[in-house]
């Protein structure tokens, strides 16, 4: 951002002063004033990679579905199953479009019968409500919908040290299972604690109201002191949560997935459930099926033309996104992300190639601009928590 008037037109989250008081370098990010870093990347990076690091994701879009109809809405615009989720359980999936590109990749949370929350990503916000609102005139589902995105407040603390420090505020957190959450009462708040994240780490994401999102965060973390070099959990900004979730092999949006690109392609299968019944009391007619999904099971039969891989470059430039690919003279790809990676001291990319040429072990060159670099397929993810 460079003048104070542009900044005046960003989204505040509840926690812009305490970005303020620690000396975050403040960007606008799909509408929202966001720290882009509190001084070096790198360092926010390993801080997470070696013990743990508390993201502000409050931009992300937060809904609400409510009523007779939320579940089977839910698994007309989601991939993934959403009958037969037990209250307590999240779900990674897909919305895509009826030609099968991806409209957004968010959470589902099962609250209890008939009532479920979903996180989206904030450059996707509005056009997901639109997208539903559209669905939902067409199909005659009956439910309340809520955006809830400016009402509450979210963050992420991630990291291997993470659950050692919420074991001092709840021995229940560190007890839950991977996409599993649990609802606390603070204050008089209720807080959804979930067992997800975008860094590849093990970690939680807290959902909170935004009127006592700052004092709740300084209760769970009041005996550590954010600043110290030392300390379990430290901020980190965008700039790190982009560079761990690359590292992890996840995909973002507008870079592995997006409305021209297929979740199959960008090997999201497991987030897609082609026969949405399992209950042999229950047909698959009765579930339903979800928009885009004959365009996704011919691709999933007959295979797609181009793959999601991991390259390692040889060299100390990073490949960036939208750099071609090659093998000899023949363009077989594109780059998506890229970055040089501060675990693996590599520089890193993710690429779609040609399925020919998406072997493991196949040997390619990435065009960095005024020269190529050879690069090796690898396969996904770079790094794995141990």
């Amino acid at each position: 951002m460079s003048t104070a008037a542009s900044s005046a037109t960003l989204r505040r989250t509840p926690f812009h002063d305490f970005h303020a008081s620690h000396g975050a370098k403040l960007v606008d990010f799909a509408g929202w004033e966001m720290p882009l870093h509190y001084g070096s990347i790198i360092d926010e990076h390993r801080q997470v990679r070696a013990s743990g690091g508390l993201f502000d994701v409050s931009h992300m879009g937060r809904f609400r579905f409510r009523g007779r109809d939320a579940r089977a809405f839910l698994d007309r615009v989601c991939t993934r199953q959403i009958w037969g989720m037990e209250d307590g359980q999240a779900r990674y999936s897909m919305v895509c479009n009826a030609s099968g590109g991806v409209k957004d990749d968010v959470l589902v949370y099962r609250l209890a019968d008939g009532e479920y929350l979903m996180v989206c990503n904030a450059a996707n916000r509005l056009k997901l409500i639109e997208h539903f609102e559209v669905v939902k005139t067409e199909s005659g589902h009956v439910f309340k919908f809520e955006d809830e995105t400016e009402s509450t407040a979210m963050i992420a603390l991630q990291g291997p040290k993470v659950m050692d420090v919420l074991s001092q505020f709840s021995s229940e957190v560190p007890a839950l299972k991977r996409y599993r959450f649990t609802v606390k009462n603070l204050l008089i708040a209720k807080v959804i604690i979930s067992r997800t994240g975008y860094t590849g780490e093990d970690g939680v994401e807290v959902i909170l109201p935004a009127k006592f999102a700052a004092k709740a965060v300084d209760m769970l973390l009041k005996n550590i002191d954010l600043d110290a070099s030392d300390a379990p959990v430290r901020p980190a900004g965008l700039g790190a949560r982009d560079s761990l979730r690359l590292e992890a092999g996840m995909a973002l949006y507008g870079h592995e997935i997006t409305e021209e690109i297929d979740p199959v392609s960008a090997g999201l299968d497991f987030a897609i459930k082609y026969d949405k019944s399992e209950d042999p009391r229950t047909s698959p007619a009765e579930v339903g099926r979800f928009i885009g999904q004959d365009i996704l099971q011919n691709l999933k039969t007959h295979g797609t033309t181009r793959k999601l891989a991991g390259l390692v470059l040889e060299g100390r430039r990073s490949a960036r996104q939208g750099m071609k690919v090659y093998n000899s003279n023949q363009e077989i790809g594109i780059i998506t992300s890229g970055v040089n990676s501060p675990t693996l001291g590599r520089c890193i990319a993710m690429a779609y190639l040609d399925t020919a040429h998406a072997t493991i072990g196949g040997r390619v060159e990435v065009d960095l601009g005024r020269a190529r670099d050879r690069a090796e397929v690898v396969a996904l993810p770079f790094y794995k928590a141990k």
